[in-house]
């Protein structure tokens, strides 16, 4: 485990070095439960208490980084003009007023990144989700990003193109910014576009969970298969937000149109790759 792993995680509760102790076993058979029942689960206080405002300073200096254009979206990330039936879910536009710093923004140094490439970390990740091992995405853009959410913007319904993300507030916003999710919404060979419908229509509360999150937690979602978004952030400070993002298979790449709206730009790697999936869901 290298150096700066060690220094990130509170290893007194998480013991990233000493897989198969029974601490490391107490902590998967809980996480692995919470994620069977929801596709969600939180371990709070993952970061040293003493490393929050390393990540606060750390977020704030590469949010100008962000690409910050209100998008027109719906829930799937696909283009809003796709020919889809009368009443499918997809048709529903929402506003997205979130911003993403790309990977290639994010220093080498920082924590999240070392942390992202920590193979122990990945380890320990890859357990937690019951799976042999992870990939890091493939896409140069995407797999590590932060999020920034100004006040008076959010993060509208959607899923995410990966099967498993794991995250990291490092920034709460004064008031707002309340994850969500449907837990199991969808699966692998069900689209279930009339749960879906019901919650874009706003007629769906009974099939959304909040959690609320502090800095340092370390959030593990399975967000190809729960709706999720991130509500209005309100008062004067922003929310930032690690994402880590995996791949049960190696070479994940996103789409170009959904490159082109989370970064601002696509590259040769998007045009040339086709996404590679192991579902027929939409994106």
């Amino acid at each position: 485990m290298t150096a700066s792993a060690v220094q990130v995680a509170d290893t007194a509760r998480y013991p990233l070095s000493e897989p198969g102790s029974p601490a490391w076993c107490e902590i998967v058979s809980r996480t692995r439960a919470e994620l069977r029942e929801t596709g969600c689960s939180v371990l709070a206080d993952f970061i040293r208490p003493e490393l929050r405002d390393v990540l606060r300073h750390e977020g704030a200096e590469i949010a100008p980084e962000a690409y910050a254009k209100v998008e027109r979206v719906n829930a799937y990330n696909i283009a809003i003009d796709t020919p889809l039936p009368e009443g499918h879910p997809g048709r529903t536009i929402m506003e997205r007023g979130n911003a993403f710093v790309a990977r290639d923004r994010i220093p080498a140094t920082a924590v999240i990144q070392q942390l992202y490439s920590s193979p122990e970390f990945q380890r320990f990740v890859a357990d937690c989700f019951e799976l042999p091992e992870l990939h890091e995405l493939a896409d140069p853009l995407a797999g590590l990003v932060l999020n920034v959410i100004e006040p008076g913007r959010s993060h509208p319904w959607h899923f995410d193109t990966n099967e498993y993300t794991v995250s990291m507030l490092t920034q709460e916003a004064a008031d707002g910014g309340v994850f969500e999710y449907c837990p199991n919404i969808r699966s692998e060979t069900a689209e279930n576009f009339d749960d879906v419908r019901a919650v874009l229509a706003g007629e769906g509360d009974h099939l959304i969970r909040r959690l609320t999150l502090r800095p340092g937690d370390l959030q593990l979602f399975r967000g190809r298969f729960a709706l999720h978004r991130v509500s209005s952030v309100q008062g004067a400070v922003a929310r930032h937000s690690a994402i880590f993002a995996y791949s049960e298979r190696p070479g994940v790449i996103g789409s170009p149109e959904r490159t082109r709206q989370l970064f601002g730009r696509v590259l040769p790697e998007h045009v040339a790759s086709a996404a590679v999936r192991g579902d027929q869901l939409l994106d």
